[in-house]
């Protein structure tokens, strides 16, 4: 007992004492202080946004805005290491979370100075702050640094390092060293010299008071610093250190990639981007397409021409090979509109799913079609489909029909084939998801471009035709699968492929020289749409299909800019750098597709001088004599009126007259509505009389029927009227009723 009085006597066995239990203590405390919970759930990461080749579109932002790429411990490398310890924590390999001697130094300032001169807090506290942001208070500092203790009991050395790297700022909205490596140096961690190293680990302790853009001279005086300590440190000799020192460090100026920029938004609004998001974008077309856009508008801009947009997809996967939105995605106003995902009036470009309906009901190419006036009733009034030059071709082939876009055989078409549910069923089985109103709302005028389309659906369409009648989704992801369908038959299709392609047949209308014309297999169609608002091409072949629509954001009307004009150029320059890049064919001819002899005005209806592809086995129509006894080519009786008010054709031409054949009234049709537009002239406010049968008068009890230039017309008023046809003694009676506006 007196032995331990003696010991307990002594003042240094006091202070072991104390030593010991603090020592205790601080154990105990470490033990049971709970990490952070926010340690095991790391920021946001970036998307990176690739095209197919790996080229970089884009780094997406984060929810906390900023940019992260986390890297691990392999991907640092070793300068970048050795610069980020010299800066932050020398001791860092040897302390257990707090560096006891960085604490005693800062306390001895602190009371020499009588305020604090410097911290002492290693990587591994730096890391618990980031976790648990805290009010900067004594007791903070002793929660961090009793947590440090903790997470180096649990986590490794390299884990720590990796973990605090990743989460840092770097100023200019890096959050990880990754970001701020590809930022300021367009390089990864590992690539980086000493001087970058030390240059980029300098930045966190003042992200904004450091900023290289704005204060770069700071910045190197902080990295020579740090370069300083590297040698120190024994990680630099001295030859690398005046090396380091006498490197100029260069900040990339590109700042971040920002490519394909509507394509890009659109990948956002599809899907939430994770990590890498490899696209099936091809960049070197896509600015080739945004380039020749932008030239086309240029020269069209005194035509008030402002905007348009470019899709390109490769029609074996589906993939979206270009999209542009845009002339220019930085423009006041409409830039960032995507006019490639905007819906548009669609023109003339649905005409082709039309006669692919016509043609699964035994029409041919060489079908024989009215081209002559003609009117339906609606529902909200007569419906007269005019043709673009405003004149009727009479007899008219299928296949010039739809190479010269006419709109009058179309609707005639239409109507044969089931009407416009069907078109609108069947152009959605091919993707369009725009046409979601009731078929009635769109009416007959459906294939000529009453409903909106975006180019995007327009274009993958097209690319179903291209497959010869196979749908496929388009892509935007590499990792996509997609199920693909049959909507059209493969020889319909092939026959559709081949009319679209005949620069000769669409001649009448466009020029043997017009941008349609290539110099290799292409299919083609274009569109206008209502004075001149929008305007489409669309071109393929077995590769690759091309979409352009040009017109203003705005619905703007251009001065007179057809789709010939507008939008084929760029779509011909984008298809022929295709050809020259990656080579294109053109469709093997299916079985079952045979050559016949027809009329050159008739089609298949009589024997003739021209040839034409059938589908082996359709059933072939009943032939006619093609030519009375006079020479002149026998027509249908649809054609009649289109005859009688043709009198330079009277010689060529004759009217087959049905024996037997009722008298008809072709217009106006029972239940028609016209409507009064005061601002309009007198004669505006009168309707054609047409009929079929032999002499024929016409009389109404309540409207005035009189002759105008040899035609039957009868002058319109308010309100229900009944009119009456005589022909050879047989009376037809219609009803019309008229609305004043």
């Amino acid at each position: 007992m007196m032995r331990l009085r003696q010991i307990f006597r002594n003042r240094w066995s006091y202070v072991g004492l104390a030593c010991g239990m603090i020592w205790l203590g601080w154990q105990l405390a470490v033990i049971s202080m709970p990490l952070p919970a926010t340690l095991e759930s790391p920021p946001s990461i970036s998307a990176s946004v690739q095209d197919r080749h790996g080229n970089a579109l884009r780094l997406i932002i984060t929810k906390d805005n900023s940019f992260h790429q986390p890297v691990a411990w392999e991907e640092c490398g070793e300068n970048f290491i050795n610069a980020t310890l010299a800066a932050e924590d020398k001791r860092f390999w040897k302390h257990a979370g707090v560096d006891w001697i960085s604490v005693s130094r800062a306390v001895k300032d602190a009371a020499a100075q009588g305020r604090v001169v410097s911290g002492a807090s290693t990587i591994t506290q730096q890391l618990i702050k980031n976790a648990q942001p805290r009010p900067r208070t004594l007791r903070t500092k002793l929660l961090e640094a009793l947590q440090a203790s903790k997470l180096e009991r649990h986590w490794s050395k390299r884990q720590i390092f990796t973990a605090y790297i990743n989460r840092i700022d770097y100023g200019n909205l890096c959050r990880g060293a990754g970001a701020a490596s590809q930022y300021y140096f367009g390089k990864p961690l590992a690539e980086l010299s000493p001087a970058e190293a030390a240059f980029l680990a300098g930045l966190p302790n003042g992200p904004s008071r450091f900023n290289p853009h704005r204060h770069f001279e700071r910045a190197s005086s902080r990295q020579h610093t740090i370069l300083h300590r590297m040698h120190r440190n024994g990680v630099l000799d001295h030859a690398a250190y005046q090396r380091a020192r006498a490197e100029t460090v260069v900040i990339e100026p590109q700042g971040r990639a920002f490519a394909a920029s509507h394509f890009v938004d659109w990948l956002k609004a599809k899907r939430e981007l994770k990590s890498e998001a490899v696209t099936t974008l091809d960049l070197p077309l896509n600015r080739y397409a945004h380039e020749t856009l932008v030239g086309r508008l240029q020269r069209l801009r005194k035509r008030n021409v402002t905007n348009g947009a470019v899709v390109v997809i490769e029609n074996a996967t589906g993939n979206v090979l270009a999209m542009v939105g845009s002339r220019d995605y930085f423009e006041a106003g409409h830039g960032q509109v995507n006019g490639a995902c905007s819906p548009r009036s669609a023109g003339s470009t649905l005409k082709p799913f039309t006669y692919l309906l016509g043609m699964e009901r035994g029409l041919s190419p060489a079908t024989l079609l009215a081209d002559v006036p003609t009117e339906y009733a609606t529902a909200t009034g007569v419906f007269a489909p005019q043709n673009f030059g405003r004149k009727f071709s009479g007899p008219v082939r299928l296949r010039l029909a739809l190479a010269n876009s006419l709109n009058v055989p179309a609707v005639r078409v239409l109507q044969q084939v089931g009407g416009v549910a069907r078109l609108q069923s069947r152009l959605k089985e091919c993707g369009f998801t725009t046409l979601g109103k009731p078929a009635v709302e769109y009416g007959l005028g459906l294939t000529i471009g009453n409903a909106d389309v975006t180019l995007l659906e327009l274009t993958n369409a097209y690319a179903a035709l291209a497959r010869l009648g196979i749908y496929r989704p388009y892509k935007l992801f590499a990792d996509e699968v997609a199920e693909s369908a049959r909507v059209f038959d493969a020889r319909q299709a092939w026959l559709m492929a081949d009319m679209l392609s005949d620069n000769e047949a669409r001649s009448r209308e466009f020029g043997r020289d017009s941008a349609l014309a290539f110099d290799f297999p292409v299919a083609a169609k274009t569109g206008t749409s209502t004075d001149f608002r929008d305007n489409w091409a669309v071109g393929f072949t077995p590769e690759f299909t091309v979409g352009v629509w040009v017109g203003n954001f705005g619905g703007m009307a251009m001065q007179e800019v057809s789709g010939v004009a507008g939008a084929a150029p760029v779509m011909h320059d984008v298809m022929q750098y295709l050809k020259k890049r990656f080579g294109t064919s053109w469709f093997a001819r299916p079985d079952g597709i045979e050559e016949r002899r027809v009329h050159s005005v008739l089609g298949d209806l009589a024997d003739g001088n021209l040839t034409e592809w059938f589908v082996a086995d359709a059933p072939t129509p009943e032939r006619r004599e093609p030519l009375n006894v006079e020479g002149r080519v026998n027509l249908p009786p649809e054609f009649k009126t289109w005859v009688d008010a043709s009198n330079v054709r009277l010689e060529t031409f004759a009217v087959h007259q049905n024996e037997g054949a009722p008298p008809r009234i072709l217009s106006p049709l029972a239940g028609s509505v016209y409507f009064l537009d005061p601002d309009l002239p007198a004669t505006s406010h009168e309707v054609d009389l047409r009929g079929r049968g032999g002499q024929l008068q016409w009389e109404s009890a309540t409207l005035e029927c009189v002759e105008r230039d040899g035609q039957a017309v009868v002058r319109l008023r308010p309100g229900r009227h009944e009119l009456v046809m005589t022909s050879n003694g047989v009376r037809v009676t219609t009803w019309i009723r008229v609305v004043q506006q």
